[in-house]
């Protein structure tokens, strides 16, 4: 679906004059054996050729013969990196000999990122952190980071084993959220982008680069490659109420499983595209006369922090925290707000001195 109803068609010369645009590009890479997020100098830099072997508790780059730059499956990261940081410097404050204390603000002003490369599931995780992180008093960081974001997302033509969106009603195709989505066709016509506008920032941008009108061919090549990860999709999640199934089994004997080998390293909640819970931290130096203050992830699975998941009173085991983490992060469709407990999680204040 299209915000404005506009489409186009870039090649590849449209997609470098995209890259070179003015923002901070960031979008995805061949490196260290991985599709991995990073910023980008040049469309060149994109894993042209390269498509992804997934299954549960296996990753691997393979290459492909069609030269194609986003056939594979979303990849180890996720833009929450960007928009949500795992560390955050806020302030910091000084003392003088004379005792008087000076305190500066440390947050920059957010880069002006454009994020090339977004999937479907991804759109629906910023839409889930955009419900509880912005137009609030939660996190100002956040909501300037994304005011000043340019979403491109990429619709899914290869489906991953583990990939379970379309019975989530979150893709492949993008319908929401983005300012400009790019399907990648690559045929004897040649490779280039059917390109559905999204937002008025969209068109803007799309006036600014060389690209032509969308003709039939390309249009239905485009809704054919979507259509047909649809087929190839690997997994899908049961037809069932699945937040009153979360809810009513924080108590059950699989979390017990899934507790005899967790770590609590919390690595999980860093990973999760949709994990938002901060505390913030305050370190002095050894003198006194210097401190700092910074907002940093906290986890629900990490021993001694379950109370900001929501969960008061809750017994300091690994069980129940697992259960109670599922139930704090299970909004994942569009009609759902924010589950009981995930306002609280941002409210309450920072249990560390």
């Amino acid at each position: 679906m299209t915000v404005t109803g506009a489409t186009a068609v870039l090649d590849r010369q449209g997609l470098e004059a995209l890259v070179a645009s003015g923002r901070t590009v960031v979008g995805p890479i061949a490196r260290d054996g991985a599709i991995v997020l990073a910023e980008l100098d040049s469309a060149e830099q994109l894993p042209y050729g390269w498509g992804v072997e997934l299954e549960a508790g296996r990753y691997r780059l393979r290459r492909r013969e069609d030269g194609a730059a986003f056939a594979h499956s979303a990849g180890p990261q996720s833009w929450k990196n960007f928009l949500h940081p795992q560390r955050e410097k806020l302030w910091s404050a000084d003392r003088s000999a004379e005792g008087e204390m000076t305190v500066r603000v440390e947050r920059p002003g957010p880069p002006s990122y454009a994020f090339l490369g977004v999937r479907p599931c991804d759109l629906r995780a910023i839409s889930i952190q955009d419900r509880v992180l912005a137009g609030g008093s939660f996190d100002d960081g956040y909501e300037e980071r994304r005011r000043g974001a340019f979403l491109i997302a990429v619709e899914c033509t290869e489906s991953g084993a583990t990939c379970v969106c379309v019975s989530m009603g979150a893709g492949p195709g993008a319908d929401s959220v983005f300012d400009l989505a790019l399907t990648e066709v690559v045929d004897d016509a040649g490779h280039r982008f059917y390109v559905p506008v999204g937002s008025e920032k969209g068109t803007t941008l799309l006036d600014s680069l060389p690209h032509r009108e969308p003709d039939a061919a390309t249009a239905n090549a485009a809704r054919a490659a979507v259509a047909g990860a649809v087929d190839k999709m690997g997994r899908a999640m049961p037809p069932v109420d699945l937040p009153a199934q979360m809810g009513a089994s924080l108590t059950a004997e699989r979390w017990d499983d899934v507790a005899s080998r967790c770590l609590t390293c919390g690595n999980c909640t860093m990973v999760c595209p949709t994990c938002f819970c901060t505390t913030t931290e305050e370190v002095t130096d050894l003198t006194g006369e210097l401190g700092t203050r910074h907002d940093q992830f906290g986890s629900s699975t990490v021993r001694g922090d379950q109370g900001r998941s929501g969960d008061r009173g809750r017994a300091d085991d690994r069980a129940r925290r697992h259960g109670a983490r599922r139930r704090h992060d299970r909004p994942c469709r569009p009609d759902e707000g924010p589950a009981q407990g995930q306002t609280a999680a941002r409210r309450r204040p920072a249990r560390r001195p």
